[in-house]
């Protein structure tokens, strides 16, 4: 982006949160039907917004990091959580039906392009899917960046990120026996997938909780548990895209298609203490992008709701609509 310029103004407040002007479950296909909403201005500049997980779901707080009165947002809820249907299902449940999704979203409500805004497992499927249709996509500004690779699947799951929560991680790794530590990923999807709802429940809460308490710079210790629903069809979804590694092709896929989005603006919004996403990806994700500035934001972690990213992703939205005409809007 670096054709975008402007005064930075000082750290701005959230947007109060406006309610939806459009509703709907949207048929995907496949048995799935998803929820899409739609709010701030009808004619405003169209950004579509990515969630976590897999398998986070999208809430009304997602809303406040929009001008309502500059932008229409859309969010939606991934196939398989939130308000999405069937709930908690893996069926037909990959990278590229999701891909299929945002661009059967963008088609319906007949969008030429838009930016796309997404964080954590949000922004891996904002990349997949901006070099899958860059076309499409006018700017993008993603948040906690994760590329979907054997080491940082390793460094959250294989004991890493447990050097500096070691009572955390212990009571994560002591549900499974000493012989599969190995491969925690694999031990939690035998559990998740076993068929027995109450152990499923179990496994998916104790999955949900060793990422939910790493994720704010604040956090110091465990946290409650999820809702059982909810932590089953997060834990469940996100493991199955990690067992499968993404559903990529390549261990490098995004790095090694950069070549597809180079011309995109974007902002990357990364919090300098992430546990959860470390910020070596996002550095090597700028360093590989010539049109992307890297934000990093010296106290902060994973989490949307971090001050510091939550200021500084308000600010790129607010520079990106003070910058409308040079993205196309």
């Amino acid at each position: 982006m670096d054709k975008i310029t402007g005064q930075r103004r000082a750290v701005p407040h959230l947007f109060p949160t406006t309610d939806p002007f459009d509703q709907r479950m949207l048929d995907v296909g496949d048995g799935h039907r998803i929820y899409v909403e739609q709010c701030g201005r009808r004619d405003g500049i169209p950004v579509v917004v990515l969630h976590g997980g897999p398998g986070g779901g999208c809430s009304p707080a997602m809303r406040r990091y929009f001008d309502p009165e500059i932008y229409r947002v859309i969010l939606f809820d991934q196939r398989g959580c939130g308000r999405s249907r069937p709930h908690a299902s893996v069926d037909a449940n990959t990278t590229w039906h999701l891909v299929a999704d945002i661009e059967h979203i963008r088609d319906v409500l007949g969008i030429d392009r838009w930016i796309v805004f997404g964080g954590s497992w949000g922004a891996t499927l904002a990349l997949i899917y901006g070099q899958a249709h860059p076309d499409a996509v006018a700017a993008m500004v993603l948040r906690g960046v994760f590329l979907m690779t054997e080491p940082e699947l390793d460094w959250f799951y294989g004991g890493h990120a447990g050097r500096f929560w070691p009572d955390l991680w212990a009571q994560f790794a002591d549900l499974i026996p000493v012989e599969e530590r190995d491969d925690m990923i694999v031990a939690y999807h035998k559990r998740l997938f076993s068929g027995d709802h109450v152990q499923e429940v179990r496994y998916a809460q104790a999955w949900a909780m060793w990422e939910n308490a790493l994720a704010s710079i604040e956090n110091n210790g465990a946290l409650g548990g999820a809702p059982a629903e909810y932590a089953r069809a997060f834990s469940r979804l996100e493991n199955h895209y990690f067992v499968n590694q993404g559903f990529l092709t390549e261990e490098q896929q995004i790095l090694n298609n950069m070549h597809r989005i180079k011309h995109i603006p974007a902002i990357i919004v990364q919090g300098r203490y992430d546990m959860i996403c470390p910020p070596e990806s996002a550095y090597k994700l700028a360093q590989a992008w010539p049109k992307a500035r890297l934000r990093m934001i010296g106290k902060a972690g994973h989490a949307l709701s971090e001050p510091g990213i939550s200021a500084e992703l308000v600010r790129s939205m607010d520079l990106l609509a003070e910058n409308r005409e040079r993205i196309g809007f």
